[in-house]
């Protein structure tokens, strides 16, 4: 079935649905089936969205513009090119060759320096200076187990200097400077200042020099400094240098639009005489939990053509090995093969490291990517070298099938998994077809010392194999459920929060669910485990899941206990001890305790009550509750004894640091007691229910007291003229339960709408920063919709106009819509709080 019959069936069925079920009561829907999703200019497209390993973007306006990339920002290439009656046109992807070592960094082989771990003399970036009295060591320097650290560094402060003879190179060729730093980090060339970047973090950032600074052929120094400020620490650096090879798909097609829906990115162009429709379908379906945790991809095509004529046409696919490593130093073997009517690529490290990997800015260096397709005589799967491949492509349309297996270093040479279909003589009726991009990790995570297998494998007992095959077999059915789903989400969305809000929805729904990995423990208990993604790489994160709570709980509440047991199970089985809840389980994919260096009592133990409160309201039951009764009560207690008045500790929001008093966090201990006495209530527990819900009521008093600003609530209780969005009070809402009154959150909104600056509320008062999701929290506290638009207008205005072109972050300045960190997190799952009203 072609798309546009799909759509045309899909429509019918959509329709008859919404109508029998949602509207029944109400006007009929005026939301068409091509209306479902939205056109709209993102920060990042997403594109293959499986879990936190295989998770490919677009990062610009026109999917060609840029090559396709890990939410990391690393290479995860994809070229596509449709070849009309001989003329090649690119669609997707760009043709980038990694960059070649000169002067190599740690990333390709650990290099030799002097550094010192004290404040040097003057004049040290200087080439010339006497570092005989510096330490020599191996880099990466950095925390060990960190990336390639060679060295341990430990201390505040490092300094380093690279002494190097630079090789000759061709005049015409660029160069550049590739560095990783954690935290802040400047760096001389020849003592010339080059990088100073404050406050910041970042890996393989890529800077062109100017090569007027270096003494070609001759001798040079390069100089860093880096502190840390606290976690990992890292310095590591080198020059490079573009590849010989000359880009071969150089003529691009017209991109005419591209839309966004929540399990689909569709793309139309323009390839001279026909018209091309390309569409990147995730299966993310939450009533259906083996085909959400099935890491099978599909990508859609469609050829027709616009002048009246019949046209030769051909269309390629090329994907690399690159989506299999996380260096490009790491050897490569790719292989061909079949089961059942499927051929397949696939490509894999030769090392094959299974789960000893972890950290944030990290790649997935085991188990197989996958490029598939059901077997036609018009289609032709095989590898082949980086350029020679196009060559034949753009020549004649086809690819030569060649070696069945081959076995590459990545930065000496780029082998490619390629795909063709020859559509032969296409006329106004469509020709199409579909292929199949899909990652076997063969184990997905490590729980307490227990390697388990992700959930659609049901313990082993279903091969790879016979996953494809089901994609396959299933094909138009996942096809047809998507597009009703997202016509679904889409149409709850506007009606909730309008156009724009529904927008931001529909962004927000991949890249939330595909944060996480769906698993099972020994016992069978569901574990849907998050990855703090450019955060701290911490995996079951409690004030994480708080914050990407809303979707789950709107679209299966299941997933959100799998988010919630680990933490239960690290108290009840007395490996964590202590009488509040931790705050993580692990370093992903190693969920065996926790790893983060500080803990959050108040913040945790608050989430993990509102959030089983929660469960419970949206399942008309608080059967969960009963189940971890003995752990919720000892939460509950403790935030009877310091919730009112937190002391010196950390929030969900520690970048901004430890402070005392904190009045949104006492707001979230006594919306977590309030919970527990809900909870008690639901299950018969009255005397627990009143002396609970009591409670909360009297300390509710107490903070308006407290807190109290004249016309809004401070920051903290001892801080006169400060402000704060106060969002954990959206649970009072929400959960009904009635505990502070109405006014208090109209009282907080009116002010809040003094403080908004172009791209949204701030944070708070301290800085300009903010955070998109806590905005819609708050927003949500607002008695209209009107209301309510006016905090989301400028957060869509920020995600749609942000200069930093990554997955939508959600920790940005108002003022300018900059980044200021974070990217690809599930938090955004928490737009969809304002859902969760009806």
């Amino acid at each position: 079935m072609n798309l546009k019959v799909r759509r045309t069936f899909c429509q019918f069925v959509f329709l008859a649905f919404a109508v029998a079920v949602f509207y029944s009561c109400s006007q009929p829907s005026t939301i068409q089936k091509e209306e479902a999703g939205a056109e709209f200019r993102a920060p990042a497209y997403p594109l293959i969205t499986i879990d936190p390993y295989t998770s490919a973007w677009s990062m610009s306006d026109q999917l060609f513009d840029t090559p396709v990339k890990h939410w990391t920002g690393r290479n995860h290439s994809l070229i596509g090119a449709v070849r009309v009656d001989g003329e090649t046109y690119r669609f997707m992807g760009k043709e980038e060759i990694p960059l070649q070592p000169v002067v190599t960094s740690a990333k390709f082989e650990a290099w030799e320096g002097k550094f010192l771990t004290s404040e040097p003399a003057s004049g040290w970036e200087k080439p010339g200076f006497n570092d005989a009295s510096w330490k020599s060591g191996k880099a990466a320097f950095g925390t060990p187990n960190t990336g390639e650290t060679a060295t341990p560094w430990n201390t505040e402060h490092i300094w380093v200097r690279r002494e190097f003879t630079m090789p000759a190179v061709n005049s015409e060729s660029d160069l550049f400077l590739i560095y990783s730093h954690d935290d802040d980090f400047e760096l001389y060339l020849n003592g010339k200042e080059i990088i100073n970047t404050g406050n910041r973090a970042k890996s393989n950032v890529v800077m062109k020099l100017d090569k007027s600074l270096l003494n070609l052929g001759g001798e040079n120094t390069i100089a860093a400094h880096c502190r840390d400020r606290g976690g990992l620490a890292y310095v590591d650096f080198g020059i490079f240098r573009e590849s010989d090879i000359q880009p071969v798909f150089a003529q691009t097609a017209v991109q005419k639009s591209v839309k966004i829906t929540a399990t689909q990115t569709k793309y139309n162009f323009s390839c001279g005489p026909v018209d091309l429709k390309v569409e990147f379908v995730s299966p993310l379906l939450m009533d259906d939990l083996d085909l959400l945790s099935r890491p099978v991809n599909y990508i859609n095509y469609e050829v027709v053509s616009t002048d009246g004529k019949s046209h030769e046409v051909e269309v390629y696919f090329e994907a690399t090995p690159e989506w299999s490593v996380n260096e490009l130093s790491q050897e490569v073997e790719v292989t061909s093969g079949k089961t059942g009517n499927i051929n397949f690529l696939k490509a894999g490290t030769t090392e094959q490291p299974v789960l000893e990997r972890k950290g944030d800015n990290v790649r997935i260096d085991w188990g197989y990517f996958y490029l598939a397709s059901p077997e036609t005589e018009d289609q032709t799967l095989a590898i082949g070298d980086f350029a020679a491949m196009k060559k034949a492509f753009a020549e004649s349309g086809k690819v030569k099938e060649g070696k069945d297996k081959t076995t590459a270093v990545l930065s000496k040479s780029m082998p490619v998994l390629a795909y063709t279909d020859v559509l032969g003589k296409v006329s106004a009726k469509p020709a199409s077809g579909y292929l199949m991009l899909a990652y076997d990790d063969i184990e997905s995570i490590q729980y307490f010392g227990d390697n388990l297998k992700a959930w659609w494998t049901n313990n082993g007992q279903v091969s790879f194999n016979e996953a494809l095959t089901a994609a396959a077999n299933n094909y138009q059915s996942i096809m047809d459920r998507c597009d009703a789903a997202d016509a679904k989400i889409y149409e709850e969305a506007l009606a909730a929060g309008g156009e724009n809000y529904a927008r931001l929805c529909l962004l927000a729904y991949r890249q939330s669910i595909a944060a996480h990995k769906l698993v099972k423990d020994t016992q069978g208990n569901i574990l849907f485990l998050s990855k703090e993604n450019f955060s701290n790489g911490s995996i079951g994160t409690v004030d994480v899941t708080y914050p990407s709570a809303p979707l789950f709980l709107k679209y299966n509440p299941e997933l959100l206990k799998g988010m919630l047991n680990p933490i239960f199970y690290y108290s009840e089985s007395g490996k964590w001890t202590k009488p509040f809840a931790a705050h993580d389980v692990g370093t992903y994919p190693k969920a065996n305790g926790q790893t983060y260096g500080g803990d959050m009592p108040v913040e945790e133990c608050g989430n993990m009550i509102i959030l089983t409160t929660a469960i419970a309201a949206a399942e008309g039951n608080a059967d969960y509750a009963a189940e971890h009764w003995d752990v919720l009560t000892t939460w509950a207690n403790y935030l009877l004894e310091n919730g009112l008045d937190p002391e010196n500790q950390l929030c969900t929001d520690d970048f901004a640091g430890h402070f005392a008093h904190n009045v949104n966090l006492s707001a979230k201990a006594i919306m977590g007691i309030a919970g527990y006495g809900k909870l008690a209530g639901m299950l018969g527990k009255n005397d627990v229910a009143e002396k609970y819900t009591s409670e909360a009521k009297r300390m509710a008093q107490e903070w308006m007291k407290m807190a109290d600003d004249g016309d809004h609530y401070r920051l903290t209780f001892d801080k006169p003229g400060t402000w704060s969005q106060k969002y954990n009070l959206v649970w009072d809402k929400l959960l009904n339960l009635g505990i502070f009154p109405d006014e208090v959150a109209q009282t907080e909104i009116a002010y809040y709408l003094t403080k908004q600056n172009k791209y949204g509320l701030p944070l708070d008062n301290r800085r300009t920063y903010t955070k998109s999701d806590w905005i819609i929290w708050t927003a949500t506290l607002a008695d209209d919709t009107e209301t309510f638009r006016k905090f989301i207008d400028p957060l869509y205005g920020f995600v749609t106009e942000t200069p930093d072109r990554v997955p939508m972050s959600d920790w940005y300045e108002t003022p300018d819509a900059k980044q200021v960190g974070f990217q690809a997190r599930s938090v955004v799952g928490g737009y969809f709080i304002k859902m969760l009203e009806d």
